[in-house]
């Protein structure tokens, strides 16, 4: 049967959608390959966050072209930025399928068709392509089967799809579509079945998945559907963690807070977007909070929840943003003191209202906003790891460090990375492991 090869740039929901393709793929005899050069077919499943994201991939793809040409393999793009430029990837570059981000339970279809017409066409026939990026109603409930590993501790769990909050730096919610949430008992079902072949903690994604439901269920008994959500999932006998990404500080109610000193399960590890510190750049972004709003959050989830971890995004230099601006975020970072930051550039997104705002501002100020707001940020998770040197963590080991496979890699209930020396066995099992240094971004121990 055929080989095929996928590259997934971009967030967790793309290496999910990808998971996806790949065990419809399986399922009809197709062998999953790591080496580009033996693939007949070759898909990329893309970003479009960033303009940088969207470069990696057509560059890759052009590369791909290049190497692949005259040989019959099939070159496809996927996801965002499928969505977002459609058909004229087909024209630039010369792939033979474009699929949107509704359209990942098609793909397997699509590469069948694609195949057959290259065996019953010479070489010399027009080039036959195909592209779809048009909506379709239900696909949320599409992305649902896994291909559990031996051994595989963690799984992400798709629960809904699109956004609807359009900040206006964002393409999300014109590549991914407006909100879309799956049934209750459909996600524990699938919940079920992983911990039944070994899974020990899931990860519920979706765009906005702290918003999950608030179109489609009521609330009941005070209770979001999202709070309801964890509930049933929390219930799964076996499973041992319960996390979500990516959420929006709005989402965060007065349940989904209070969760968090109730529900054993739940990893103590939020991730809280702050993009800004700054009210009038938040103001301009459509974020809906103000800056004060957010750290009274933090101090709520921190009293319910003290050994709480808080991972955060920033964009520095937003159009308009000043010297000013920037340093109401360099203050708000020292304040609540994040647990890990992951920083960001302003990208001008095409179509997006920040695109064509005035006050863009200048990449090499950019730069040293990134920069300096980097070195705040990294010496306070040296400060934090450090602190960490000496304790005993649980660990759940996920397997060999991609850095160095000598080595095995885990993660804590609060998201810090571990690595450690260790008996393969160890894979997927949770463990204690004795902290004895850190490089600053990471821990390093002993399993006990």
């Amino acid at each position: 049967m055929p080989k095929i090869f996928i590259k997934t740039y971009g967030c967790q929901m793309n290496e999910r959608d990808s998971e996806q393709v790949a065990q419809m793929l399986m399922a009809r005899g197709f062998e999953m390959t790591t080496q580009e050069s033996e693939a007949d077919v070759i898909l990329l499943n893309t970003c479009s966050v960033r303009d940088m994201a969207e470069q990696k991939a057509l560059g890759k793809m052009q590369i791909l072209a290049h190497q692949h040409r005259g040989k019959g393999t099939i070159l496809g793009f996927m996801g965002c930025m499928a969505q977002s430029r459609g058909a004229e990837l087909v024209k630039g570059i010369g792939v033979d399928l474009v699929a949107g981000t509704q359209k990942f339970h098609r793909v397997a279809d699509y590469v069948e068709e694609l195949l057959a017409h290259k065996r019953s066409q010479s070489m010399d026939d027009a080039r036959f392509s195909i592209v779809d990026v048009e909506p379709e109603a239900g696909s949320q409930e599409a992305i649902r089967n896994h291909t559990v590993s031996p051994h595989q501790g963690t799984a992400f769990v798709s629960i809904m799809q699109g956004c609807n909050m359009r900040c206006t730096f964002c393409i999300v919610p014109q590549t991914r579509g407006s909100e879309r949430s799956r049934a209750i008992a459909e996600v524990v079902r699938e919940v079920e079945d992983l911990v039944a072949q070994g899974v020990k903690e899931v990860t519920l994604l979706g765009q906005i998945v702290n918003l999950y439901g608030r179109h489609e269920f009521p609330t009941a008994e005070g209770k979001t559907p999202f709070v309801q959500l964890l509930e049933a999932v929390h219930a799964v006998e076996g499973l041992q963690r319960l996390r979500f990404t990516s959420p929006h500080p709005i989402g965060y109610k007065a349940d989904l807070i209070e969760a968090f000193g109730r529900l054993p399960k739940l990893a103590e590890h939020v991730h809280l977007p702050l993009q800004s510190g700054s009210d009038r750049i938040l103001k301009a972004m459509h974020r809906g909070y103000t800056a004060q709003k957010y750290l009274e959050l933090v101090r709520q989830m921190r009293e319910v929840q003290p050994d709480l971890a808080i991972t955060t995004d920033i964009i520095v230099g937003y159009p308009g943003e000043t010297r000013e601006d920037y340093e109401a975020t360099r203050r708000l970072a020292e304040e609540v003191r994040f647990d890990n930051a992951f920083i960001f550039r302003y990208s001008k997104r095409k179509d997006t209202p920040a695109a064509e705002m005035p006050g863009q501002v200048d990449e090499e100020v950019m730069e040293e906003r990134n920069r300096d707001l980097l070195e705040v940020t990294n010496a306070i998770i040296k400060e934090k790891l450090e602190g960490l040197v000496g304790r005993r963590v649980e660990v759940l080991c996920e397997g060999p460090s991609k850095n160095n496979p000598q080595r095995l890699t885990g993660r804590t209930r609060t998201n810090k990375i571990v690595l450690f020396e260790g008996d393969s066995r160890l894979i997927g099992q949770v463990i204690e492991v004795q902290v004895t240094r850190t490089s600053g971004f990471c821990l390093y121990g002993d399993p006990l």
